[in-house]
């Protein structure tokens, strides 16, 4: 039987799965949430979230079951062991593909609280999973500067105290999008692997529970056999998968709720956040086995421009 008619049948069988699994969990998920929504009350909104979260990490579970079906991809992951389900993390990861999020979830699913993430305000029109994200408390971004930068740093903020209830990760992607080697030329980015690293909706999470975090877990996820796209991965193509995971201590200078927009405060956090970019560049040439540019490290900024 042709590799690509083998391809296209487990294509086929795991987007019906993904799309079961989706339909009885939003079904469990419906309930808890219009529940939460009609009583507004903190610890009743506590109890119900982490039953929300339950059915997520049932969710997440049942994916992972049909990406083992699809394909016997090499997971190479390190740096897990120390992480705790009932801890607060700010989680910072490169990021490349849709992919990146089922790597996530894969890899920290009931090994840290589950993972929530900023996303684009357009994807709360996304039928049945646009619900359950709002359900969750993911925040809506806007990502356009001026008076929608307001009010993206108002929702993070707003975001960022329900947060602080019940134990919880925080992801960013502080590209701010996926890498491509198109965006990486128009950015002039200074990095060879990488985009450059936006930080306001971290500065936001830092700055409105930098004191509940027990750690910055930064997450390096590279693909040795090239950067799969969704379809590749429910076609059993994703061969193989490194994730190295460096759990760091968040400077105290970060910690105490300073003012996000203060500008001593914001460039304490990129010189961090900087330096962190370095090593991550570093790290996925060495991985790539394709070593930095001589050049890039030289180019770097002291601090950079959110």
């Amino acid at each position: 039987m042709p590799n690509r008619f083998v391809a296209l049948i487990k294509g086929c069988v795991s987007a019906t799965l993904l799309t079961l699994n989706t339909l009885v969990c939003f079904s469990a998920l419906l309930p808890v949430a219009l529940l939460k929504l009609l009583l507004p009350i903190k610890p009743v909104r506590a109890a119900l979230d982490l039953i929300l979260n339950g059915i997520c990490a049932v969710w997440i579970g049942a994916n992972n079951r049909w990406m083992a079906l699809a394909g016997r991809t090499r997971w190479d992951v390190t740096g897990v062991d120390s992480l705790r389900s009932r801890g607060w993390y700010l989680v910072s990861s490169n990021h490349q593909s849709w992919v990146d999020i089922l790597v996530l979830q894969k890899v920290f699913n009931l090994r840290i609280p589950l993972l929530k993430f900023f996303l684009k305000k357009e994807l709360i029109y996304v039928p049945i999973m646009g619900f359950c994200w709002w359900a969750l408390d993911f925040p809506f971004m806007r990502r356009k500067g001026g008076a929608s930068l307001a009010k993206d740093m108002e929702a993070t903020r707003k975001a960022c105290e329900r947060f602080k209830v019940i134990p919880t990760s925080v992801l960013s992607f502080l590209e701010g999008t996926r890498f491509t080697q198109a965006k990486h030329d128009q950015q002039r980015s200074p990095y060879t692997h990488l985009l450059k690293p936006k930080i306001g909706g971290i500065a936001m999470a830092l700055a409105t529970m930098g004191e509940k975090f027990d750690a910055l877990v930064d997450v390096t996820i590279v693909y040795p056999k090239g950067v799969p796209d969704f379809w590749d991965l429910m076609c059993g193509r994703l061969r193989e998968v490194v994730v190295r995971v460096d759990k760091l201590p968040i400077p105290a200078a970060l910690r105490h709720g300073e003012d996000a927009a203060d500008a001593a405060y914001r460039s304490t956090l990129q010189n961090w956040i900087t330096q962190m970019w370095q090593d991550k560049d570093r790290r996925i040439g060495e991985l790539m086995g394709q070593p930095l540019a001589p050049t890039a490290a030289a180019a770097l900024p002291v601090a950079q421009r959110a």
